[in-house]
Order: structure tokens, then sequence, then C-alpha cells
């Protein structure tokens, strides 16, 4: 039987002109700690204005970084914990 012990909390922002879009992302974990991350969009002159488009793609790199992150937080304890070098984690 599987139980949900913790839940997170993950935050979007959002910053754009007319050619760029920059994404902040946060996590706050339960042990207190915060993993910040940042995504950022281009839009070429010749493309349409489409300012969910740049949305999507900044907010998934800064997704991308803030998972990456937490690998490497894990990937830290579980040495930490066992007093070794482990294999990273990368996906």
């Amino acid at each position: 039987m599987m139980h949900t012990t913790v839940g997170w909390h993950v935050e979007l922002e959002f910053q754009e002109d007319d050619e760029r879009t920059r994404a902040a992302a946060l996590v706050r974990l339960p042990d207190g700690n915060e993993v910040r991350s940042h995504g950022y969009a281009s839009r070429h002159r010749s493309d349409a204005n489409q300012p969910r488009v740049g949305e999507e793609i900044a907010g998934a790199r800064a997704l991308n970084d803030l998972a990456m992150q937490l690998l490497t937080k894990a990937h830290e304890e579980i040495d930490e914990a066992s007093g070794r070098t482990s294999r990273p984690l990368t996906h």
C-alpha cells in the first residue's frame, strides 16, 4: 500500500517583452530548503507573437534545470549518507 507523506509546491513566474520570455521556478522542500532556477525563450522577429509559446519554452527550461538541481542534491545526499561516491543520477 502506498502512502502520501509530503507534497511539494512549485511556483513559476514569467517576465515577458516583445522578444524574450524569462521564467523563474521555485520549489520549497519539506526540509525547509528552496531550489530555484531560470529558463529563457527568445522570439525571432519573423515569428508570430505568441506569448504562451514563450512561456511554455521558458517554463520547460526552468523546470528542466530545477530537475537537474534536485537530482544533484539527491546524489550528494546519497553519497553523504553512505560515505562513498555513487554513480551520478542523471535521468
